[in-house]
């Protein structure tokens, strides 16, 4: 299904394309055993094109890795893939490998950086409410001793400081649970 207006051709030319040799050896190394892979391409595409068109992408590349993985599961799940015979060998089943491959890695990085400067773009009480609660673990109570503030504003500052970094992530693309 290519895309069908010239801006879109553009996108997917200039953003998802590129990356394509790539995710085919991320696909084929964690899921080649079970689905063909340029289906899953193909599915993955698809869910990319759909998902922009209700928003636009910033981070294509983590973007399509993680609905390569998340199509591949959903595939996988309707399946229900597992067969007796390859009970023995449930160690060696893709989805159950716990060690993040590069591709994973890289997006997992890349939504560490953008993390980071999401609480980086925080007003500066907001950041350290944050920073001494969910770095630090330091309590409600806790924290307004050590800021000289009331503890109200602790967690109106949390609060505040969750939403703005949930828009922050969402504006680049990473969602709940990760990239989309």
């Amino acid at each position: 299904m290519p895309p069908s207006d010239p801006k879109t051709n553009r996108w997917f030319a200039d953003e998802m394309h590129p990356h394509e040799s790539e995710l085919r050896a991320y696909l084929r190394a964690k899921f080649s055993a079970h689905l063909d892979i340029d289906d899953l391409v193909q599915e993955t595409y698809a869910r990319l094109l759909q998902a922009r068109e209700q928003a636009p992408l910033r981070s294509a590349k983590a973007y399509l890795f993680t609905t390569a993985r998340n199509a591949a599961f959903d595939i996988l799940r309707r399946r229900k893939i597992i067969a007796i015979e390859g009970i023995a060998e449930i160690d060696l089943l893709p989805v159950f490998d716990d060690r993040p491959g590069i591709a994973e890695s890289a997006c997992h990085d890349h939504e560490l950086q953008l993390l980071a400067e999401a609480i980086q773009a925080l007003p500066e009480r907001c950041r350290r409410v944050l920073t001494l609660r969910k770095l630090h673990g330091l309590s409600h109570r806790e924290i307004p001793q050590q800021l000289g503030i009331a503890e109200n504003t602790v967690n109106a500052q949390i609060a505040i400081g969750v939403l703005r970094l949930r828009d922050y992530l969402r504006a680049r693309g990473v969602t709940k649970g990760g990239l989309p």
